[in-house]
C-alpha cells in the first residue's frame, strides 16, 4: 500500500480486503511507518475497521489523535465497526474536535456503540 505506484498500491489495498484478520499485524505496522502519508493512513485505519479483529482497537484508538481530521473521523467509524465500547472515552474527546466532521463521526459512533452495549 505504500508503492508511490497508485495501481499497485491499489492492488495491495484489494489484497488485504480478502485477507482480514490475518493483515493486522501488517496494516498496524503500515499505519506506523506512515507519518507523513495521511492517504496510507487513512486507508490503513478504514481496513482495520473491516478485519473484525479486536487486536486492530489499540491502534484505532490511537488514531483518534492523528493529525488529519480524515483519518480521525475514520477512526471512529472503524471502532464503532468493531463495536469496541472500550473505546468510548476516547472518542467522546472528539466531541470537541476543530473538525465537524470529526465531531459527527465520533458522535455518530458514540450513539451506535451505547446502542450495542
Amino acid at each position: 500500500m505504500l508503492d508511490p505506484n497508485p495501481r499497485l498500491a491499489d492492488a495491495a489495498y484489494d489484497a488485504v480486503l480478502f485477507d482480514r484478520e490475518e493483515a493486522v499485524p501488517d496494516l498496524i505496522e503500515c499505519y506506523q511507518k506512515s507519518p507523513r502519508d495521511a492517504r496510507t493512513r487513512f486507508f490503513t485505519v478504514q481496513l482495520l475497521g473491516f478485519s473484525s479483529a479486536q487486536a486492530a482497537v489499540p491502534t484505532l484508538i490511537a488514531a483518534l489523535r492523528d493529525e488529519d481530521e480524515a483519518v480521525r473521523a475514520e477512526a471512529c467509524r472503524s471502532l464503532e465497526d468493531l463495536s469496541a465500547e472500550v473505546a468510548i472515552p476516547d472518542i467522546e474527546r472528539l466531541l470537541a474536535d476543530h473538525e465537524a466532521s470529526v465531531r459527527e463521526a465520533a458522535t455518530d459512533a458514540i450513539q451506535a456503540l451505547r446502542a450495542t452495549g
